[in-house]
């Protein structure tokens, strides 16, 4: 028999557990207590429940723990990069960011990717599987237990394209800011997704405080085609009116995320191009300078020309940042860490 996952449950789901096991109902409130606030990583250290209940979880139920195989700490800005490894062996990354205004983490929704983005290393392998709630969650708790520091902000910009996981990343997010629990508000989550529109519109009707972030990166269908085979399925006017749904029904921001690559989309036209599609939407631009990764020829936009372009989406009053490169060198981009781990122990 499979066994549950308990720390991918919700309180009223672990209180319907203690029943179904004929314990006193507050019994749900100490068990979630030592998953989402004390962080342990096994029933045994819970040492306020009897042995004989302590065992008869360990009979039924898993407590999802990653265990981590490999940590690198960038020497330029203190940016950590970790590798866990899940319970089937498999491998996830996640990244810690220290900024003035708190600790941030990029988490991974999926192993591997299916959506194909050309500049992604994550995507290289296909995708593996979904990750579960718990399995989202405990990036976060070893991150936080490691570094002896609260996590503030959480992105689901790693591995996996978060709104092809809808239901366990919404069960994730609904975990990680529970009072019960760590706590953290749905406006420091952000949301990134390639552009899944029917996902965006069913997100919208979740009405949440959380920021979404459009993989955009390219200002026209043609150039899109070309580095997102997302863009076959759907068109950036079909994004574009998903997203102003989803700002009508919750108020939030739109984040654009746009890597420039050198040659694709980073000339002075796709600037102007891409005025008029975010042009009357409360939105930003995150331009990011693409991290060149050995399996494509994409190179990085030297600096002068990601200046460049940012200049003229700002003359045309635009909210426009460029994304400061963190842990550059130590593999920090989006699901490299993984594939040379991965490329040394199948070799």
């Amino acid at each position: 028999m499979d066994k549950r996952d308990l720390k991918s449950m919700n309180l009223e789901q672990v209180k319907a557990v203690m029943e179904e096991l004929g314990e006193k109902a507050f019994r749900a409130k100490q068990i979630y207590d030592w998953m989402h606030t004390k962080l342990v990583d096994s029933f045994e250290e819970m040492t306020n429940l009897s042995k004989a209940l302590r065992d008869k979880l360990s009979e039924n139920f898993e407590l999802t723990s990653l265990n981590v195989v490999d940590k690198r700490e960038s020497a330029k800005d203190g940016t950590c990069k970790f590798l866990f490894e899940l319970s089937d062996n498999r491998v996830i990354e996640s990244v810690l960011m220290k900024y003035k205004h708190g600790n941030s983490v990029c988490i991974s929704s999926q192993v591997g990717c299916r959506m194909g983005c050309r500049f992604c290393a994550s995507t290289l392998g296909g995708l593996e599987r979904n990750l579960t709630p718990a399995e989202m969650l405990d990036q976060i708790y070893k991150i936080q237990k490691m570094s002896g520091e609260r996590v503030s902000n959480v992105v689901l910009m790693g591995t996996g394209e978060p709104l092809d996981n809808y239901d366990n990343v919404l069960q994730f997010i609904q975990l990680l800011t529970d009072e019960n629990g760590l706590n953290i508000s749905q406006r420091n989550i952000t949301v990134s997704t390639c552009g899944l529109v029917n996902r965006i519109k069913d997100l919208a009707e979740e009405e949440l405080q959380i920021t979404l972030a459009i993989s955009l990166h390219a200002p026209n269908d043609r150039v899109r085609k070309e580095i997102m085979p997302i863009a076959n399925r759907y068109s950036i006017k079909e994004i574009i009116d998903a997203v102003t749904f989803y700002y009508n029904k919750t108020g939030r921001r739109i984040s654009f995320e746009y890597s420039l690559v050198e040659g694709v989309n980073d000339s002075e036209d796709n600037a102007k191009e891409l005025i008029h599609v975010v042009r009357g939407l409360n939105c930003h631009v995150n331009l990011i300078p693409v991290n060149p990764i050995k399996e494509r020829d994409f190179k990085q936009t030297q600096m002068q020309f990601v200046q460049n372009f940012k200049n003229i989406l700002e003359k045309n009053r635009i909210n426009v940042t460029i994304r400061r490169e963190m842990g550059s060198d130590i593999d920090a981009a989006c699901g490299q860490l993984r594939k040379s781990y991965m490329d040394e122990h199948t070799t």
